[in-house]
């Protein structure tokens, strides 16, 4: 369809591979972006309140972002970490001295009482971003992580464990009780478009889903949904996504995470490696799209959200049919 309005996305997101879709979708023409990201990797240091996914959109939309390492800001300093380190405090959760800024400001707004929404949506518009950034819920939600040796924060075992034990349960903590914003399922309902990025399905889009409300949204939006694969050719860019798949019992395959999303999807997006996948996550009822799927530079960013939108039809611009 032609729109000479801007057209209304909607991004589910979180991590790094959600930062990267949102930059491609942010840098577009025409484009009115909501991302709601994720906040069940939240968790307390130092006495502050860090929100890692919502921090690492901000600061990727931002052109600050430590590309190299794909979170936290570029050029940074670690002299408060050392402080804190050489008074005998744990400090295995790397924080630098703008990123303790940023806490700061968050954790003193949230002791006011605060919406922790407006909070992130007021960082937002500071970092000057133009695009509408969402928390799924202003409630506490936290991933918690299950091994052998009994169980982790999720940061605990990311950061600190390096997600190196076999994960044997994911758990989202108070989770059944969390509300949905309103600004969530607002940007749900008005979306042209609905998007999940290629994010670790289990950890950063099913606790945004799992809110109570936000995936009966999605399920009601009369916009088309298309979700992106993490997994390429049976294996990640980065992360633990792959094993933490195969761990909980899911194929760790673009088929295995089409499966998870299939109940919502239209189509799925994969790369060209996963040719041998189509059929199969055709079975499930959802159209396929094949594409280079990898997101090195901006321009295959902003090169891969155009392609969504053409693939979806919601611009008049050709694009790669759905497989049928």
């Amino acid at each position: 369809m032609t729109q000479n309005a801007p057209v209304k996305v909607t991004l589910i997101a979180g991590g790094v591979g959600g930062a990267k879709m949102a930059e491609g979708l942010y840098h577009l023409e025409n484009v009115e972006l909501s991302i709601i990201g994720n906040i069940a990797d939240d968790d307390a240091f130092h006495g502050l309140w860090v929100s890692p996914d919502i921090d690492t959109l901000t600061y990727t939309l931002a052109d600050v972002i430590d590309r190299q390492q794909g979170w936290g800001v570029a050029d940074e300093s670690h002299r408060a970490l050392e402080t804190l380190s050489n008074l005998g405090d744990d400090t295995w959760m790397s924080l630098g001295d703008r990123d303790f800024g940023l806490h700061i400001y968050r954790t003193h707004r949230r002791r006011q009482g605060d919406r922790p929404t407006l909070i992130a949506q007021d960082i937002a518009k500071s970092f000057g971003l133009s695009c509408n950034l969402i928390l799924p819920t202003d409630d506490v939600v936290q991933t918690r992580v299950k091994t052998d040796a009994g169980w982790l924060s999720f940061q605990e075992y990311f950061v600190k464990e390096r997600c190196v034990p076999e994960v044997r349960e994911l758990h989202y903590d108070h989770i059944e009780e969390a509300h949905a914003t309103e600004e969530a399922l607002k940007a749900l309902a008005e979306a042209d478009l609905i998007v999940v990025a290629p994010s670790n399905p289990l950890v950063s889009i099913l606790p945004i889903l799992k809110v109570p409300g936000i995936l009966e949204a999605v399920k009601a939006a009369k916009a088309p949904k298309i979700g992106v694969s993490p997994i390429i050719n049976g294996g990640v860019v980065k992360g633990p996504a792959d094993r933490m798949l195969a761990s909980l019992g899911f194929e760790s395959t673009a088929f295995g995470v089409a499966q998870i999303y299939a109940e919502f999807l239209d189509c799925f997006v994969i790369d060209h490696t996963d040719e041998q996948h189509i059929s199969a996550i055709n079975g499930l009822g959802l159209s396929t799209s094949q594409d280079a799927i990898l997101m090195k530079t901006r321009e295959d960013k902003v090169r891969l959200a155009a392609e969504l939108l053409a693939v979806s039809g919601v611009v008049d611009r050709p694009g790669e049919e759905l497989s049928a």
